[in-house]
Order: C-alpha cells, then sequence, then structure tokens
C-alpha cells in the first residue's frame, strides 16, 4: 500500500500514528547511542579502578606493620 491508499482506505489518524511511532523509533534510536558510548566509558574506567584497587592490596607491605592490640599491662603485641 501507498501512503495515498492508507490515508484514503484509514484516514488520516492512522497515517499520523504511524508516523509519530516511526519518528518515535528513529529518537529511541539515536539516544541510545550517546547512552551506548556513556556505558562504555563507565566501564572502562571502573576496569581500571578495581585493576588498581587489587594491585594496592595484593602488594606486600614495604615497611612495618603497625598492630593497635595491646595487651593489659600495655605492651604492643608482635606477631
Amino acid at each position: 500500500m501507498t501512503v495515498f491508499n492508507v490515508l484514503e482506505t484509514r484516514g488520516t489518524g492512522a497515517l499520523l500514528r504511524f508516523v509519530a511511532a516511526v519518528v518515535l523509533f528513529a529518537v529511541l534510536q539515536l539516544m541510545r547511542i550517546p547512552l551506548g558510548l556513556l556505558l562504555q566509558v563507565i566501564t572502562g574506567v571502573m576496569s581500571r579502578v578495581d585493576g588498581y584497587a587489587v594491585t594496592q592490596v595484593s602488594r606486600s607491605p614495604r615497611g612495618p606493620i603497625n598492630h593497635f592490640a595491646c595487651t593489659p599491662t600495655g605492651r604492643e603485641v608482635r606477631p
């Protein structure tokens, strides 16, 4: 069916609803592009932060470790 056949058989309202649906679909598709790019950026940043955190946690200590547990006499507990 052509646009003119739809207009003739279904009326102006049906044609306008169809055009509105197509325009809405196109707008939503265009909105997806920046959101998808933002998602990729956030994923990359989270991956780098995760890698940094794992590196910091798994690294052996460079200096002495402070132990804050004390005996009842006030001496510091050494392992």
